[in-house]
């Protein structure tokens, strides 16, 4: 009798796992929305607005000037060509994702990780714990100064093998880096790429209204920090509760496995000299020359190559490694040029600019009480079409400040509904390229991440309304 229930229960779990709902694979998913984006543009009214050129060379749109315009549908080729496009379109990016894991494969290969992640290990054995907040609170102060969000793709390989150690997972890893940049980039303080944009073209006072936004990032960081380190503590309790832990995982299993601290020996010494060296320099590049991914690419193959020579690989061992970390962060960055297909499709159809016309129009219409709250809705189901936190706020604030204006809402408001829209969706839309290749960087599937990440979402929208009902009500400015 007690074997037949035992044998019930078990076909039952089967039965059920067998209807579990499951995401298909993230190409399915982007290839579905360029077959939407291509289809709209047969519905849509194509339309345009006239740019402006500004005093540092951009361009914005004058938002008394959209126009209906003659259709262009996406045709059977322009739909075939959008995915080549979108690669050619993003090729410095996913060159420069390529590079990045090259270079770490290198650098693991001479085994200077594995000694650190050791030493680390052991100062941390006895309070894991403390190393999230300690590691994410750097990440964010960083990223809210300088808007280099990009550096996460830095940041996770490093600290990877650290979690792996102490006992948790990778989503765990995943989260303080993630969770951390985008905070800091959200509730950005004199980050130039979003920030410094949109209060530049609602023309306020660069990087006015601090104050308030400092309380909004502790908030939002603290939030953040006790969300992962809940994770983190579960997870490393009891594994069999990770997100990926039906995942093949050999890397995680070794990692745990292997306590032994390893000396360093002279020429691994050096080779650490080179890698601090090397980021020195990826920092003056960032901040002194504004490096993009194409000057950055060149940067890791070279630090690949002399950290390999330093730390006593042969030339062809530097290549295999390489090529080997070519293959490991390959999907990520294939996803960067197909995510932009979307956005291709959009504007080949010509009615990108009529999507944002009527979404400010959708704004116009909301009562005043509600008009940030819709702002922020709006930015973010942009923020899917448009993932330049810079390209959005030049397309968008030119009509979100003007209506801010009419309904009461002051620009300073209106700026931090954009930056609540553009933020967080940047940790959840497939079209953000580097957030995309951050999980493959760390081999955690898009779907795995939005089940572990869409609770904090959902807190972190909740506080940004309530913000952002406080700054109507205090007229912030």
């Amino acid at each position: 009798m007690v074997k037949e229930e035992v044998r019930l229960v078990k076909e039952n779990e089967v039965k059920s796992e067998k209807k579990k709902f499951s995401l298909p694979h993230i190409f399915v998913i982007l290839f579905m929305i360029i077959i939407l984006a291509s289809l709209a543009s047969y519905i849509v009214p194509a339309g345009e607005y006239e740019r402006v050129t500004m005093e540092d060379g951009r361009e914005v749109i004058d938002p008394n000037t959209f126009k209906l315009v003659e259709s262009t549908p996406v045709g059977l080729f322009d739909f075939m060509f959008a995915v080549p496009t979108g690669l050619i379109e993003t090729a410095e990016i996913i060159f420069g994702v390529l590079m990045i894991g090259g270079m770490f494969a290198v650098i693991e290969r001479t085994g200077i990780i594995s000694i650190g992640v050791g030493k680390l290990a052991n100062m941390f054995s006895n309070r894991g714990l403390w190393v999230i907040p300690i590691l994410m609170i750097p990440f964010a102060i960083i990223t809210t100064f300088t808007g280099q969000v990009e550096l996460s793709l830095i940041y996770l390989p490093a600290i990877l093998p650290l979690m792996l150690k102490l006992g948790f997972d990778k989503v765990t890893a995943a989260g303080t880096v993630l969770v951390a940049t985008i905070s800091g980039f959200t509730v950005a303080l004199t980050s130039p790429a979003n920030l410094g944009v949109s209060q530049t073209v609602s023309q306020l006072p660069l990087y006015s209204g601090m104050g308030y936004r400092i309380i909004i990032l502790a908030t939002i960081l603290l939030v953040g920090i006790v969300f992962v380190v809940r994770y983190a503590k579960k997870v490393r309790s009891h594994p069999e509760l990770s997100i990926t832990y039906d995942a093949s995982d050999l890397t995680q299993n070794a990692a745990m496995l292997d306590t032994d601290q390893q000396k360093a020996t002279t020429r691994q010494k050096l080779a650490s000299v080179v890698v601090l060296i090397a980021f020195g320099v990826l920092l003056w590049g960032l901040f002194e020359h504004g490096w993009y991914f194409r000057e950055l690419s060149g940067l890791y193959i070279m630090t690949g190559i002399i950290v390999g020579l330093v730390g006593g690989l042969g030339v062809s061992q530097i290549s295999e490694s390489f090529i080997e970390g070519f293959k490991n962060i390959l999907l990520g960055a294939l996803i960067v040029g197909v995510a932009r297909g979307v956005a291709v499709v959009l504007n080949d159809g010509n009615i990108m600019d009529t999507i944002t016309y009527a979404a400010g129009n959708l704004v116009a219409a909301m009562p005043s009480s509600v008009t940030a709250t819709i702002m922020l809705v709006v930015q973010g189901l942009l923020n899917f079409l448009i993932p330049s936190g810079s390209g959005q706020a030049m397309v968008t604030m030119p009509i979100m400040s003007g209506l801010a204006d009419l309904s009461g809402v002051s620009r300073q408001t209106a700026v931090l509904a954009f930056l609540f829209g553009d933020g967080f969706s940047n940790i959840f839309y497939p079209t953000s390229g580097y957030f995309m290749a951050a999980l493959a960087i760390v081999g955690i599937q898009w779907s795995k991440w939005v089940k572990f990440i869409w609770p904090l979402l959902l807190i972190w929208y909740g506080l940004a309304i309530a913000f952002l009902f406080i700054a109507q009500f205090i007229n912030y400015s």
